[in-house]
């Protein structure tokens, strides 16, 4: 039984240690600035309770952070191309850390916590969205406990624009690679995504190297190779340093009504052993192996960095359902593993593989109901071979030209009818046929097609792939074998997998 004196010291003493125990430290502050928002990160070594307020005359924000002291540097922020002026720390109450941000430009602010997971500290972060004068108003927002404060529409969050949104996405014939300007119909359309991004670093290897960067990188590599390809056309769905949300890098695939869709990740795992190069597909049913679980599982919570924690991340599509889901679903899922098998093969040439088949795993990335999609795995950077092999910027061109290599010879068998490849197709199959007035279309179609390819203003590139002989490219394009070496500076017959070669016109 306590006496008074004694109970009063124990209160105290328990005050002491709850108030101990809720102390927090600002490990660092981290700044990204995407396509129509600037992301500020506060990496946190415990949970927090915090109070946002958007002020004006001067415009500023004022973050209280209760219970919490700074460690963090703020002298080397990128805040150029930010509507963050200058950001000032100080003390409040003895005890709590209040961050002003004073502001070049008016924005919208949002805030949320994300709890510790994955290797990932505590973190508070604030997304200030450019914003119009006319609506920027002055409110409060606040956040007692350790839970989300972020609003369930994440997409009007998000916003429609990012660097590679639809409104910057050409899916018309007229909008083309720069390749031969064919009227017989549009380009093979490919999303190509980096993983991870901003505030999800992704992967860690040695010496700093972050996935978000190699992949970055590689995507980059991969669309420039498309590109450079007549018939086909990619674009990027992040362009720069910022995160997307899984689910918005799948829309954006949809959106341009892209006929496959190529997620780029360099992963790790709990192993520094594993290595090798993996191509995934969606599994409707799980996964294949403990790998593509483990890989799978780590992908997903990283939608967490710019999501609410308890949203399901199931596909949520209004305009498909039931069994229309389930047939159209499987009938992608077919293309994925087609698609794949040919990736994977090609990448074999290359890197050695972790698995020689394609593996499935629910990533929430590749649930897309109506486009083909993978994910490549284009080694591991935990693994210190692999994390050097992945550093370098020629081993990135041969891993991307290895991709496209694949990605094309599926779409060689499997070209979409409304593509120049699908005319291509059907016009060869016409050629077996019976003579008819299709044929006969099909014939003058196939001449305006030979000049296009032929018109001496127009820049030719091929991708040497498996079998390709300096005859029979040669053959294919009308042109003499000395003025392809020629225009190569080539010393021999001699072609190399994965080379691109100028054809120069008759």
């Amino acid at each position: 039984m306590f006496t008074q004196p004694l109970r009063l010291v124990f209160c105290i003493l328990l005050f002491c240690c709850v108030d101990m125990a809720q102390a927090a430290t600002v490990k660092a502050l981290r700044v990204w600035r995407a396509d129509n928002y600037t992301r500020v990160v506060l990496d946190l070594d415990a949970p927090v309770r915090y109070n946002l307020v958007l002020a004006n005359n001067p415009t500023r924000i004022i973050l209280d952070v209760v219970g919490t002291d700074m460690k963090a540097s703020l002298a080397k922020l990128p805040l150029a191309k930010t509507p963050i002026d200058i950001v000032r720390p100080s003390v409040v109450n003895d005890k709590d850390l209040r961050l002003v941000f004073d502001l070049k430009n008016k924005v919208s602010p949002k805030s949320f916590l994300l709890k510790k997971s994955g290797g990932s500290d505590d973190r508070l972060v604030i997304d200030l969205f450019d914003a119009e004068p006319a609506t920027n108003v002055a409110a409060p927002v606040t956040n007692s406990t350790a839970i989300n404060n972020e609003p369930a529409n994440i997409e009007a969050l998000m916003g429609s624009d990012t660097d590679s949104a639809p409104a910057k996405i050409n899916s018309s014939a007229e909008a083309a690679t720069p390749g031969p300007s064919i009227v017989t119909g549009r380009p093979i359309l490919i999303a190509v995504d980096a993983g991870h991004g901003g505030a999800d670093s992704g992967a860690l290897g040695p010496k700093g190297m972050r996935e978000k960067d190699v992949t970055l990188a590689i995507a980059k590599e991969l669309t420039r190779v498309i590109n450079s390809q007549p018939g086909y056309s990619a674009n990027l769905t992040r362009t720069g340093d910022y995160f997307v949300e899984l689910q918005k890098r799948r829309d954006l695939a949809r959106d341009m009504k892209a006929d496959l869709f190529i997620s780029v990740h360099a992963d790790s795992f709990t192993d520094s052993s594993a290595y090798g190069a993996s191509v995934f597909a969606l599994s409707r049913k799980g996964a294949t192996s403990e790998m593509a679980r483990f890989l799978a599982q780590r992908e997903n919570d990283s939608d967490l960095i710019g999501r609410v924690g308890g949203v399901s991340l199931e596909d949520k599509d209004p305009q498909l359902a039931g069994v229309l889901v389930d047939l159209s679903m499987t009938s992608t899922v077919n293309s994925s593993l087609q698609v794949g098998s040919k990736v994977l093969n090609a990448i074999s040439g290359i890197a050695p593989l972790h698995a020689k088949h394609v593996e499935q795993a629910g990533f929430v990335v590749l649930k897309s109901p109506d486009v083909p999609s993978i994910l490549v795995e284009t080694g591991f950077i935990s693994n210190a071979a692999e994390s050097k092999k992945l550093a370098s910027p020629q081993y990135r061109e041969q891993m991307a030209q290895a991709v496209f290599k694949g990605v094309r010879q599926y779409f060689a068998q499997h070209p979409p009818a409304n593509t120049h490849a699908g005319f291509a197709a059907a016009t060869e199959k016409s050629s077996t046929e019976k003579p008819s007035p299709a044929k006969t279309m099909a014939e003058k179609s196939s001449k305006t097609k030979t000049v296009a390819e032929n018109n001496p203003a127009v820049e030719r590139r091929h991708l040497v792939i498996s079998g390709d002989t300096l005859t029979d490219i040669a053959a294919q394009y009308k042109v003499s074998m000395a003025k392809i070496r020629k225009a190569n500076n080539m010393k021999n017959d001699v072609v190399k997998l994965g080379q691109t070669l100028k054809i120069p016109a008759q």
